[in-house]
C-alpha cells in the first residue's frame, strides 16, 4: 500500500514538473498591453477617439495579443519573438497617440468637441 502511494506521488510529480517548466512568462508585455488598452478606452470615453478609430486600435491590440499567444504557445518566448512583439507594441503605441491627438472630434478647431463621446 505504501509503495503504491510513493509510486503515485512520483508519477504525479514527474508529469507535472515539465508542465510547470513550460509556462512562459511575459509580464512586461502583458502590462504594456493593459496600459495601451486603457489608453484606448480613455480616449474613447473622452471623445478623443471616434468609434471607428477605437475599433481599429482594438483590432491592432488583438493582433499583438495573437502574436504573444503564438510566442508563448511552445513554452518559451525567444529574444527574437520578444523583439517582434515589442516592435509591434511600439507601432501600436504610436498609432494610439496619433489617433488620440488628430483633432478629428474638433473639426472647427475651437477647442470644443464637435461630436459626442463614444458610449460604452
Amino acid at each position: 500500500m505504501r509503495l503504491k502511494t510513493i509510486v503515485a506521488v512520483l508519477f504525479a510529480t514527474a508529469v507535472s514538473l515539465p508542465a510547470l517548466a513550460q509556462t512562459a512568462s511575459t509580464p512586461r508585455i502583458d502590462q504594456r498591453q493593459a496600459n495601451q488598452q486603457q489608453r484606448i478606452d480613455q480616449g474613447a470615453q473622452s471623445g478623443a477617439l471616434t468609434e471607428k478609430e477605437a475599433a481599429r486600435l482594438d483590432k491592432g491590440q488583438a493582433n499583438v495579443q495573437k502574436m504573444e499567444d503564438k510566442a508563448v504557445a511552445d513554452g518559451k518566448v525567444t529574444a527574437k519573438e520578444r523583439a517582434r512583439i515589442e516592435h509591434k507594441q511600439d507601432q501600436q503605441s504610436k498609432r494610439i497617440a496619433q489617433q488620440k491627438h488628430d483633432r478629428q472630434q474638433d473639426r472647427d478647431h475651437d477647442g470644443k468637441k464637435d461630436r459626442p463621446a463614444r458610449k460604452q
